[in-house]
């Protein structure tokens, strides 16, 4: 009769750094009441550095892997681990997480943390819950304190590097500021600044800034060419369709730029974008390609499917509205 596994079985593994974790092993980390989680904190203490790393990597894995798993409460409780790398992992363990409480410590480890890693994966979290507070999951004043300390890093005298990203999450508010950053960002001369200002562009799900990303959707500049074309996929602009395919025809097109294209015209949709993506899976020989232009059908019939159902759904309303409206003068004739 096969022994079962103890989370004692598990901690003591990892405590092994001669021992390879078991992918077995993974899921009992999973949903840890408080006493699991105290076993794992003490033994924690007593893990070599690498193996941190090398479990909170695999977690972070088979997080994204296995919707069933949640690893939320170890993600807490290395919120203030003196390594910085276990720290943004932590953080990245908290990805699905919809406590408002939360908030308050992510805030400040994006504005305080001493190292950039932590700040880039609590600025990533951040966004998770300003889009959240765009759907009013979180309340206004939670929202509005994401909103101010993105603002604060913007026009700080940070990392470029967090600042760019800071305002690529912003716009995924409604924040008044929103536009005037995001034109003060596409006119530096900066690649890299442009570039996250068509990021933001397509995050803002403004129609305001089409024009702006077709402009550069030919762009010589290969982080900028590819900016603008997923963000011409994230507002679905019907009119880049033909650039987008213009793109995909050049043979020095840059391979990012390629995928971005392909990705984005399953967003767009459409006739000519099908009729090109299916001719392109049909002619290709190189195998990852094949495989990533199949998902990229699969989202291009997800997309039409879901915009199809709410087309149907608006036209059963609107019979409904049109069978009352014509019941009630017969009611009227039958009195």
């Amino acid at each position: 009769m096969t022994k079962k596994t103890t989370f004692q079985d598990v901690l003591d593994v990892l405590m092994d750094s001669k021992k390879s974790i078991p992918q077995g092993h993974l899921k009992l980390y999973s949903d840890l009441d408080p006493k699991s989680l105290q076993l794992f904190m003490d033994a924690w203490r007593n893990v070599e550095p690498k193996r941190k790393h090398q479990l909170l990597e695999k977690l972070e894995t088979h997080f994204e892997e296995d919707i069933l798993v949640s690893y939320e409460e170890i993600g807490r409780a290395l919120l203030d681990d003196a390594d910085p790398e276990v720290r943004a992992r932590a953080i990245g363990l908290l990805a699905e997480s919809e406590d408002p409480k939360l908030v308050g410590k992510i805030v400040d480890i994006f504005l305080t943390d001493s190292e950039s890693a932590p700040r880039l994966a609590a600025l990533n979290l951040l966004g998770e819950y300003l889009l959240l507070g765009e759907y009013e999951k979180v309340n206004e004043k939670l929202g509005h304190r994401i909103e101010d300390a993105l603002i604060s890093v913007i026009r700080s005298e940070d990392s470029a590097d967090l600042r760019r990203h800071a305002l690529e999450i912003l716009a995924f508010s409604s924040r008044e500021e929103v536009p005037a950053l995001i034109e003060s960002a596409s006119e530096r001369s900066d690649p890299a600044w442009v570039a996250s200002a068509l990021r933001a562009m397509g995050h803002s799900q403004d129609e305001r800034w089409n024009g702006n990303i077709l402009e550069k959707l030919l762009d010589e500049e290969p982080i900028i060419q590819a900016a603008a074309i997923e963000a011409a996929g994230a507002l679905s602009i019907q009119e880049s369709t033909p650039l987008l395919i213009q793109v995909l025809d050049d043979e020095e097109t840059e391979d990012d730029a390629v995928a971005a294209a392909i990705w984005s015209l399953s967003q767009i949709g459409g006739d000519e974008a099908r009729t090109y993506l299916v001719s392109l899976a049909d002619q290709t020989d190189d195998e990852e390609l094949s495989e990533f232009l199949e998902e990229a059908i699969e989202n291009l019939d997800f997309m039409e499917d879901l915009n199809n159902f709410n087309i149907f759904s608006l036209d059963e309303d609107d019979i409904f509205e049109d069978e009352d409206e014509e019941e009630e003068p017969q009611k009227k004739k039958r009195k």
